[in-house]
């Protein structure tokens, strides 16, 4: 399947879930917020999340400052 992963086409297996995508972009672990399809998939969620061919996920990365 083919999805845009921050602007980028990214080829993924079927039934791929966010979680495992996250995981293989190397982003595991890490405080993200995540969109696809521009809604934000709530991290409790990122694992049941299965992505679809032609998603556009967007990975936000959290950035501190005062």
């Amino acid at each position: 399947m083919q999805i845009q992963l921050n602007g980028q086409p990214r080829e993924i297996e079927a039934g791929t879930t966010l979680a495992a995508l996250l995981d293989a972009a190397g982003y595991a672990g890490r405080k993200v917020a995540v969109e696809v399809n521009l809604d934000v998939v709530p991290r409790s969620q990122h694992a049941s999340h299965l992505l679809a061919n032609g998603d556009r996920v967007e990975i936000i990365h959290a950035i501190g400052g005062g």
